[in-house]
């Protein structure tokens, strides 16, 4: 599925791990959130020497290593508290979304494999074991035409997989604590099945939908989670109406430097519906955006345009 966060990455409650100073972390993520990652590890590293087995602790401390990009560290910190609490699915997980971005696809099969044998209705893991799978089948494919490019049937298959991805592949690390994760199954239930992916992007709710919208909406948000200005400001026709106006070129000059300015973006849609009206579109969904310390959840609605065979974005409606 073509979405922009292809892991997720969850933090922890600060209830849910025994901690010895749960306020002293609930600062320290704060801190962190706000962009102060320095401090934040700063303080845990003070913390973790007084508090070696604090798995809480050095949990977070992998969540901010990963954000900064340090992922070797926050490997590191997420093995040892798989050693700690082997029955967790959460840390799994998260070393899933660190292996795959690093193109150790077996590695984050592996670790995802054990989070699902701990908590077989862990949805997460089944959805991001899935985005393994076609991970490997995209380069088996792509492999397959290297040698015999005129295998057509490998090139149909390589174009529906990279569909899937929009032709990028960025897992973005994400921290919420305000999810709570599942409890660890006592042991594996043999009828155990896994929840409806909760990540975006759904499917239309209109059996009669153009199943290109959708495409061009999810191929939007991945360029906008990906940091790719160009091909996100590719999405919008030359008749676009900007929100308050303004010069079209001035509302690309703004998006452009609030695109490219935060480290790391991640762009989640949900409950995406359509409307066709011949060659336009009405689609609205819920948004989750989340960059440069601030998280916002929105809904929103695209009013779309075929031009030339592309859908394009005419008007874009926003309530907060």
């Amino acid at each position: 599925m073509p979405i922009s966060r292809i892991f997720a990455l969850l933090l922890l409650s600060m209830s849910y791990l025994p901690v010895a100073h749960a306020d002293n972390l609930k600062e320290i993520v704060q801190l962190a959130n706000s962009g102060q990652a320095t401090q934040a590890l700063e303080r845990l590293d003070t913390h973790i020497r007084t508090n070696p087995k604090d798995a809480q602790a050095i949990f977070t401390r992998g969540v901010i290593l990963a954000e900064v990009g340090k992922r070797d560290e926050a490997i590191k910190s997420f093995v040892s508290v798989t050693e700690m609490h082997p029955n967790l699915p959460e840390p799994y997980n998260n070393l899933a979304v660190l292996y795959a971005d690093q193109g150790q696809y077996d590695k984050a099969k592996k670790a995802l494999e054990t989070a699902i044998k701990t908590h077989p209705s862990y949805a997460t893991a089944h959805e991001n074991l899935g985005d393994v799978y076609a991970r490997q089948a995209s380069e088996a494919y792509d492999k397959a035409l290297q040698l015999d490019n005129s295998n057509s049937r490998a090139q149909n298959k390589l174009s529906m997989i990279k569909g899937l991805f929009n032709g990028s592949y960025k897992p973005v690390i994400v921290g919420n604590k305000d999810t709570k994760p599942a409890e660890p199954a006592a042991k594996p239930a043999e009828t155990a099945k896994p929840a409806e992916p909760a990540a975006t992007p759904a499917a239309p709710a209109a059996d009669s939908a153009d199943p290109a919208v959708v495409a061009a909406v999810n191929a939007w948000a991945s360029a906008w989670a990906s940091q790719n200005v160009d091909g996100y400001l590719a999405s919008y026709a030359s008749s676009f109406k900007t929100p308050k106006g303004e010069a079209r070129s001035d509302w690309e000059n703004l998006r452009r430097e609030r695109i490219s300015k935060p480290a790391k973006i991640s762009v989640d849609l949900s409950n995406i519906k359509v409307k066709m009206d011949g060659d336009k579109a009405r689609v609205s969904f819920q948004q989750s955006y989340r960059g440069g310390g601030l998280a916002q959840r929105t809904s929103k609605t695209l009013f779309m345009v075929n031009s030339g065979g592309k859908w394009l974005i005419e008007q874009e409606i926003a309530d907060n």
